[in-house]
């Protein structure tokens, strides 16, 4: 029955606080209120007939057989996300250290101790004093409970609820980022291998040149300068190779450890670009964003919990109640005496502390939290202005490369017309070595050039996928969230 009270008691005691804590919490702070801040369309060209909003699994629209696989395994192995995962377990964690300020505090405990003298002694009912060594046993209970009248640890849990809600949107940044540097990773060896095909084709059609040449000189039809020019644009093409060798592996390597692999001995199956499509995209409203980009939910969930500590901060200028309560047996000078009924004491105890003079160190601690406060109201709008920025700045990148390519496959295509004419009219000897060289540089440069905004392009595609959050939306991940800890005190 006394537990069952004590029960009850501890119960109504941390409601009254909590509501009290409730009715002293003020609203969470709204940090785009100015006209003009969210702005009611994005304003960058896009694709009207695309799909709004990215879907999870993005990448498999590319139409790369390799990258889903990639993608699959990036997310179960890269290291950076198992270290994102392992600071939501650590927020976890100081949840429950924050919840438990809620509850009262219980312990027990038991004990003996044995005492004595060389001098006589005499008995005196339950002990002996001097005299030979003699043992005292006890065991009790305690039991302490503390709160804020005006909700200092539910302010306290309201912010460490907030933390833990910013390290799974920081989680979800993390995986989100991973996934595109894999998608940019994969496509940039791809890149790399067709430059470097491109590059041993020239070098080919240079040499093939350079034996024309010199059987002109050996016949006495061209002279040493027009063979020591050809020399030259072959060395130059070869020197291109090592280049494109060494980042190809770099890449590589950098893929692996986005994998969470060594980086010896990774390698991938394709070979180029050809057969991957660029996925059109289009954003929908800026207002949904700020739901959609967990980098922007991250700031807001910061910002929250900054709030929840002015809260704290300022429930410190009124008193807290203290309750103790105590109960157990002893002393004994035997165990099988110690639970008699006549040995059992309690106590219970109710206090109210006020601070008086600290030196200032409440008013401080309070004008801290505020000062945090305003810094992740700034951090929070320079993050959504961010995040619009990215949207914009990606939207136009597609627009200028898909542009921009459409143009260089024409100036391609011309390039290579233009070398097989020149190379046919060199052999017949209707043009000299200059226009054949002129003809064969702009090939490979244009071929190169090609390549290279191939790649651009499903660059700024896998930016603008990022950008838009990637499939991620804050509704359904704090729908699907479940804590990963048991920390449930009852």
């Amino acid at each position: 029955m006394k537990s069952l009270f004590r029960g009850a008691f501890f119960r109504g005691v941390s409601a009254s606080v909590l509501s009290l804590g409730l009715a002293a919490c003020t609203d969470n702070p709204q940090a785009m209120n100015r006209p003009g801040d969210v702005p009611p369309s994005f304003t960058a060209p896009s694709d009207k007939s695309s799909p709004i909003w990215p879907k999870a699994g993005w990448w498999a629209n590319f139409g790369a057989e390799e990258l889903t696989p990639l993608e699959e395994t990036a997310q179960k192995e890269n290291l950076d996300i198992a270290a994102a995962a392992a600071e939501v377990l650590q927020a976890e964690a100081n949840d429950g250290i924050a919840l438990s300020a809620l509850f009262p505090s219980l312990g027990a405990s038991i004990g003996v101790t044995r005492s004595g003298s060389n001098t006589p002694g005499f008995a005196t009912g339950t002990s002996r004093v001097g005299g030979r060594a003699i043992n005292a046993f006890n065991a009790g209970l305690t039991a302490n409970y503390q709160q804020g009248f005006f909700g200092t640890q539910f302010f306290q849990l309201q912010s460490s609820r907030e933390d833990l809600r910013a390290m799974r949107y920081a989680a979800a940044v993390t995986g989100i980022s991973v996934s595109s540097q894999v998608a940019d990773e994969y496509f940039s060896i791809l890149s790399f291998r067709e430059r470097i095909a491109i590059a041993n084709a020239n070098i080919a059609a240079a040499k093939r040149i350079l034996a024309i040449t010199q059987a002109k000189v050996n016949s006495g039809v061209s002279s040493n300068l027009d063979l020591a020019e050809q020399q030259a644009v072959l060395a130059q093409q070869e020197s291109t190779l090592p280049g494109l060798i060494e980042s190809e592996r770099e890449s590589r390597y950098s893929l692996a450890i986005l994998l969470g692999r060594a980086p010896e001995g990774y390698d991938v199956k394709a070979q180029n670009l050809d057969g991957i499509v660029s996925p059109a995209v289009q954003p929908g409203m800026p207002s949904e964003l700020v739901l959609r980009n967990p980098a922007v939910a991250q700031a807001e969930a910061q910002l929250y919990a900054a709030h929840a500590n002015v809260n704290a901060a300022r429930s410190t200028y009124f008193p807290s109640l203290n309750l103790t309560g105590t109960a157990g047996y002893g002393p004994s000078t035997t165990l099988s005496n110690l639970f008699n009924s006549g040995n059992f004491i309690w106590s219970l105890g109710a206090g109210i502390t006020q601070t008086i003079f600290d030196g200032g160190a409440i008013h401080a601690r309070n004008d801290l939290a505020k000062a945090e406060e305003q810094q992740l109201i700034a951090s929070y709008r320079k993050a959504v202005f961010t995040a619009f920025q990215d949207v914009e700045t990606a939207l136009g990148t597609v627009k200028s490369n898909d542009d921009q390519l459409a143009l260089i496959e024409v100036e391609t295509k011309a390039d290579a017309e233009a070398f097989r004419i020149s190379e046919l009219q060199y052999r017949e000897g209707t043009i000299d070595i200059i226009s054949l060289l002129t003809n064969q540089q702009n090939l490979f440069t244009a071929q190169q050039s090609l390549v290279q905004t191939r790649l651009a392009k499903l660059e700024a595609y896998i930016a603008l996928y990022n950008a838009l959050g990637g499939g991620w939306e804050q509704k359904a991940d704090d729908a699907a969230y479940k804590n990963q800890l048991d920390w449930w005190p009852l």
